[in-house]
Formats: structure tokens, sequence, C-alpha cells
């Protein structure tokens, strides 16, 4: 009988053991699903005191080799660069993350200090495929527009 306690409590322990080691690797796995994608900016440009302009690679949290592209307006308010409007350059996903994130990663990217401040954009696809077609943007009131 002893021997049967024994053998019970080693199981109910190890059971105990288990559930905890899942767990914390659950939770572990949940946080990184909700992290924030990796980030790097590729360019910038800031027009007199009007404008401040970024275009942001992120990196995909579906796909390793994949990317978008986010290009932020800012106006000054108080001294202080303030984000006041955003839009995404070509489609969600739609970039591969090394060559954006490499070498020679802007092919353009080109504004003129102006109201409306017009934009030109175009980044490599791939060192094999080359650069992209321009895609032309205007700054009007810190909002992005289509050009």
């Amino acid at each position: 009988m002893a021997r049967s306690l024994t053998r019970r409590g080693t199981t109910a322990a190890l059971t105990v053991l288990m559930a905890a080691a899942l767990g914390a690797a659950g939770a572990g796995a949940s946080s990184a699903d909700t992290a924030a994608p990796q980030t790097r900016q590729i360019a910038s440009s800031v027009l007199g005191s009007d404008y401040k302009i970024t275009l942001t690679a992120l990196r995909s949290t579906e796909d390793e080799y994949a990317a978008s592209v986010r290009l932020q307006v800012y106006t000054q308010s108080g001294g202080v660069w303030k984000e006041s409007d955003r839009v995404t350059v070509g489609d969600v996903d739609g970039w591969f993350w090394y060559p954006l994130t490499g070498k020679g990663a802007v092919c353009e990217f080109s504004t003129a200090s102006m109201e409306p401040a017009p934009l030109t954009v175009s980044l490599l696809r791939t060192p094999s495929l080359g650069c992209s077609e321009p895609a032309a943007y205007v700054v009007k009131e810190g909002r992005v527009y289509a050009g």
C-alpha cells in the first residue's frame, strides 16, 4: 500500500510539474505573438520647420522574410515633432525584409519644401528585380494623399 501511495504521489508531482512547464511555455508563446514587430527607419527628410517625413520598414509577424513600409508625416507643435498622418507604401507585407533593410534599399526618396509638398518613393524589391516603380504622394496640411 505504501508503494502505491508513493507511486501516486510521484505521478501527481510529475503532472503538476508538466502543467506548470506547459503553462509557462504557453505564456511565453502568447507574449511573443503580441510583441511589436521589428522596425528599421530606412529614410528621413525634414522640410524646414513644416514637416518631417520618415520611411520605416516593419518586419512581418507572419513571415520572417516579408515586410511593410510605413510613411509617416510629422508636424511641429510646441517645438516637438508630432505624427500627423501615416500610410503604407505598397501592400502590407508586400516587400522583402532583407533587401529593404540592406544597402541600396532606397532607390528614390525625394521631397520638396512647398505646400502641397510632393513626395516620391521607390524602393528595392530584390537585387535581381531592381527598384519598384516610383510612388507619388502629396503632403498637404500634414496629411498624405496619393499623387
